[in-house]
């Protein structure tokens, strides 16, 4: 195979870059045709669109493996818009030299921009290979910038931009109408975690648009309408404006509420003038944003214009008018909401739900909205994506700008607001650090779960004295699947759904699931059984519903249930207190736990100290399967447990917390707990009552003690409390014992 290949052609089907390369004028080829133009990291390659003739140019970066034989090209929205191409299109390669580019002239698109700075895009640019005529994008907070390459020297076919190129920015606008094409404000490589989801649509949308011919050779009917459900902020909207931008489709976006008008008729009217434009326009797509806002379910409204309007929008679905390369979008949160009509095939054909993002759809878009942000080189977009469970795309940004408005707090005692221009030295100072990031995260809520507590305990395994067999327990059925999954799918290991922790009153069980949700670093959704009860009749199966949804929202997640004898006592001893509600609370919890076959990563945690009262369908295989006994502790946990509540107190030399221990045989854990901070008492009462009643002082801080008499008075108050629950637990000792589950 001859090695010079600069003036040889070569073909390759055009593809979506990935997101960290968006923006940056890249091209990543197959390596087979990488080797066959023999082309290195670094050359300049020319790329023509075969149909129309447009031609512009990208820098080689080395191709992916798993693109190897596949003859694809991988560039962004910039330069397929270039192009004028569009994804799976062919376009042809060349190799050519590029020069370095000494000065080079920008102007901007559709309207005036003041750049104080114009060199600041040489920095920005580095490295960038451009062709006159060719559209470059800022990504900045507010959006891209657009602007178009308009001369450069020296005057060669293309030249590459680097740090001492002089850059003008020209005062007058290119006009839209100028380039003879639609500008796109939203790419595929704007879409973060949403691969699969793009995916399905371009089959759905794009390819009925763009090839009509496939759908009358196979003499079906190509889809008609797609429906996006999910959360708020998952990017419903973003992904209908990427098909239409990417298609070059006339875009008619539609907020539900502005159809309607007060004039009888009217709403009706404005829906028929929509789809009589997209028609004339066609290809077209009609975007409806919040659709469940005009086609609610007939039989559950009131007013006559919702019922009509809801029958107008089922008769232009249903196209009594031909509706050819006409697709229509809709976006709800509230999908069991819609009217069941406009859900059979024929009207919207497919449903798609965009869900809130994975670890990886996070790393994504936190790639996406940091790329025109001055962040660091300590960011690290891995450990946020991992630190931020349940967020979404717009949870994701705000975290962006949060960060920025931190960053910008921090140096603006040194600006002077007064001055026209700010110094430069000053703007080099204006960093966004990790630390802005990780303070941000206290700021940001995640929005799919603000209707219910998801909090991050603060406990950790060093908090929990003891009980070590429990926490490897709970750390093999919780952690592991989600530290070490590779293992657990090779094996075919199917993660448990629910664990119950069982044993007296203050042994730990609470804090066993607080320290597992801070050690895994997952969701933690803590419901106390009683909240789940209330006077409606379906309202407490609603909030048990409701709450297994948004952990399945949030995954990985776990939702701890205290005290579960409360709402899951044994069926059949209620017949007569008339609605029941603790029977069907049962079997609605038994229905939402069955339901987590097909979920991943959401495990259920339950605590109790009477296990001798739950129903005995949740304690079989499949729901909550692993059942951990919490008992009292020895002495040697015990000294633990000590040692745990006096860290760092001023305890005085006559204290032995081995005898304390030895004392306190039978305890729990919780009088542990109650015996220190009453000796932390009685030595404040004591130090009160010597100083006259005055506050403690820094010289007096080395003098107080925490000294045996202080436990001696406290040891009484405890004992005696603890002895009235071990007479309440005298006759469920046998129920504490795993037989009883076996």
């Amino acid at each position: 195979m001859p090695h010079d290949k600069k003036d040889q052609d070569v073909y390759a089907r055009i593809s979506d870059s990935r997101r960290r390369d968006a923006g940056r004028g890249f091209a990543r080829l197959d390596p087979l045709i990488q080797k066959e133009l023999d082309l290195h990291a670094g050359d300049g390659i020319e790329l023509k669109n075969p149909v129309n003739n447009k031609k512009t140019a990208a820098l080689v970066m080395h191709g992916y493996s798993e693109d190897t034989n596949s003859g694809i090209i991988r560039i962004d929205g910039s330069l397929r818009l270039n192009l004028k191409a569009s994804i799976d299109e062919r376009v042809l390669i060349r190799k050519i030299e590029v020069h370095p580019a000494q000065t080079i002239q920008f102007a901007p698109l559709d309207r005036p921009i003041n750049v104080r700075n114009p060199n600041i895009f040489a920095k920005v640019l580095e490295n960038r290979v451009v062709m006159a005529g060719d559209l470059i994008s800022f990504d900045v907070m507010s959006g891209p910038v657009f602007f178009v390459c308009k001369n450069f020297t020296p005057k060669k076919d293309a030249v590459q931009i680097n740090r001492n190129t002089q850059v003008e920015i020209l005062k007058r606008p290119v006009d839209t109408k100028e380039l003879e094409r639609v500008i796109p404000r939203t790419t595929y490589e704007d879409l973060g975690g949403l691969a699969d989801a793009i995916q399905k649509t371009r089959e759905m949308i794009e390819l009925p648009l763009r090839h009509p011919e496939i759908f009358n050779r196979l003499g079906i009917q190509p889809p008609k309408g797609l429906l996006l459900h999910g959360p708020p902020g998952t990017g419903k909207t973003l992904l209908a404006r990427a098909v239409a931008n990417e298609t070059d489709a006339h875009f008619i976006t539609l907020s539900g509420p502005e159809i309607m008008s007060k004039f009888y008729g009217q709403s009706e009217e404005n829906l028929r003038r929509v789809f009589k434009e997209a028609q004339e326009n066609a290809p077209a797509i009609i975007f409806i944003d919040e659709i469940d806002s005009i086609s609610p379910k007939r039989e559950e409204v009131q007013g006559e214009v919702e019922r009509r309007v809801v029958a107008q929008l089922l008769s232009l679905m249903d196209g009594l008018d031909a509706r050819e390369n006409v697709v229509v979008i809709g976006a709800t949160n509230r999908i069991n909401a819609l009217d069941e009509a406009l859900r059979r095939p024929g009207r919207f054909d497919r449903e798609l739900e965009i869900g809130v993002p994975n670890k990886s759809g996070r790393l994504e878009i936190l790639q996406i909205h940091t790329r025109g942000m001055a962040v660091g080189d300590d960011v690290n977009l891995k450990f946020l994506s991992e630190k931020t469970h349940g967020f979404v795309g717009a949870d994701l940004q705000a975290l962006c700008k949060e960060a920025g408005m931190i960053a910008l707090r921090r140096i603006l005692p040194d600006i002077n607001l007064d001055e026209e221009v700010i110094s430069p030295e000053v703007l080099e100072r204006l960093i966004i650090t990790q630390n802005d990031f990780e303070r941000a995260l206290a700021n940001i809520e995640p929005s799919a779960l603000r209707e219910v507590l998801i909090s991050t305990p603060v406990e950790t395994w060093n908090d929990v004295g003891g009980l070590n067999d429990a926490k490897q327990a709970l750390q093999e059925a919780v952690e592991w699947p989600l530290k070490f999954p590779n293992i657990h799918k090779f094996l075919n290991a199917k993660p448990v759904k629910g664990i119950l922790l069982y044993g007296l009153p203050g042994t730990g069980k609470t804090l066993l699931a607080k320290a597992l949700a801070h050690e895994s670093e997952i969701n933690f959704i803590s419901v106390r059984g009683p909240e789940f009860l209330s006077k409606w009749v379906g309202e407490s199966e609603k909030k048990v519903r409701e709450t297994f949804h948004k952990a399945r929202t949030a995954a990985p997640c776990i939702i701890f249930m205290d005290e579960l004898d409360a709402i899951a006592p044994a069926r059949g001893g209620s017949k007569n207190s008339g609605n029941q509600v603790t029977e069907r609370i049962v079997s609605q919890l038994l229905t939402e736990i069955d339901g987590l076959n097909s979920l991943k990563d959401v495990v259920l945690v339950a605590a109790t100290n009477r296990p001798d009262i739950l129903d005995p369908a949740l304690i079989r295989a499949g729901r909550f399967e692993k059942q951990i006994e919490i008992g009292l502790p020895n002495i040697e946990v015990r000294e633990k447990i000590f040692n745990i509540h006096l860290r760092g107190l001023p305890l005085d030399n006559d204290v032995n917390i081995k005898s304390l221990a030895s004392d306190m045989e039978g305890k729990t854990g919780a009088d542990i707990e109650s015996l220190c901070k009453e000796s932390v008492q009685a030595a404040i009462r004591d130090y009160i009552s010597k100083g006259d009643f005055k506050d403690i002082s820094d010289d007096d801080k080395d003098s107080v003690k925490i000294k045996k008499t202080h436990f001696d008075t406290a040891i009484n108050s405890v004992i005696k409390s603890s002895k009235r629950s071990e007479k309440a637990y005298q006759k469920l000792d046998g129920a504490l014992s795993k037989d009883l589950y076996m």
